[in-house]
């Protein structure tokens, strides 16, 4: 396992749920991080979705105690570097591309890439892969599908992100290759914009409670 692997495992198993944000008002970014990590989701990924992301994931990484943010969505080689810059300390990408693979290669920060087929995971296990995000998750067969995944593939642990909720979530954190999900109820939009920083923090509370439940 090599170091970046092994940097990457350590900020998945910090808890069971890593937070899926779209910020699209920067004045939000910092009390909602802050809300988030006092309630024990202290991994965050912001998605580059919007044009407050790359400043928000910077305002993040210089500003809240204790936070570990990421960026989601980089599509390619550019918006990696630009992460990275504003202090990005893990990279998330829907699925991948040579380019994509090339600059994780050479890049101190790791990369949670994204599969959703079998033959996707062997080739990303090739290339020394062994945590990849499962996306779209439920649009993808769900954890019925996953957990087929976990014996032929039983090298390979996984972050399902897409369609996840409080509901389903104990599905995928029960299956033997989940180290994590990847969710966005934890940080509801109608939340975020009435600034209840205290009702984040207790979702963010009860997310992390979801593994003694299993």
């Amino acid at each position: 396992m090599g170091d970046k692997t092994r940097a990457l495992i350590s900020i998945l198993k910090m808890q069971p749920v890593v937070p899926v944000l779209v910020i699209e008002d920067l004045t939000t970014a910092v009390p909602l991080a802050r809300a988030l990590v006092a309630g024990g989701l202290k991994a965050i990924e912001i998605t580059l979705r919007t044009p407050a992301a790359l400043d928000a994931i910077r305002l993040v990484a210089d500003e809240v105690d204790g936070a570990v943010p990421g960026a989601g969505t980089v599509l390619n080689p550019k918006q990696y570097h630009q992460a990275v810059d504003a202090g990005s300390q893990f990279i998330v990408s829907p699925g991948t591309t040579i380019e994509l693979l090339d600059v994780a290669r050479k890049s101190p920060v790791p990369m949670l890439p994204g599969a959703a087929t079998p033959s996707e995971v062997m080739s990303l296990r090739e290339e020394g892969y062994e945590v990849l995000k499962f996306f779209p998750a439920e649009q993808a067969g769900g954890a019925g599908y996953l957990k087929s995944l976990s014996s032929p593939l039983a090298s390979v642990q996984f972050c399902p992100t897409g369609g996840i909720t409080a509901a389903n979530a104990l599905d995928y954190l029960s299956l033997p290759n989940v180290i994590c999900v990847g969710g966005s109820w934890v940080a509801p939009k109608s939340l975020v914009e009435a600034g209840d920083w205290d009702g984040i923090t207790r979702l963010a509370r009860e997310a992390c409670r979801l593994t003694e439940q299993g």
